[in-house]
């Protein structure tokens, strides 16, 4: 999914994440606001002219929890997470 909306301007970026079908397209919508709202008020890009420059997702640390098993015994559940990293730029035309 990352790859489809990497090289993309920001406004295809969002239209294509609101169209696919995957659950983890909420949290890399939500990055992808946060990035483009950091560009507008740290930089003072406009958000029109912005591009999806390097889009990523890292392994993150697992959260290691137990189940309860028969007779007594317990079995390791790990959660898995990762870090979502989206990087955008202003357009070179």
């Amino acid at each position: 999914m990352l790859d489809q909306i990497r090289g993309r301007s920001y406004r295809d970026a969002l239209i294509m994440l609101e169209f696919m079908p995957y659950r983890s397209t909420g949290p890399v919508t939500k990055v992808l606001r946060s990035a483009v709202a950091n560009a507008e008020q740290n930089m003072g890009l406009n958000p029109a002219t912005l591009v999806v420059s390097h889009a990523s997702a890292d392994t993150g640390p697992s959260l290691k929890r137990y189940r309860p098993r028969a007779q007594g015994r317990a079995y390791q559940i790990r959660k898995q997470t990762c870090h979502i990293s989206i990087a955008v730029a202003p357009t070179t035309t």
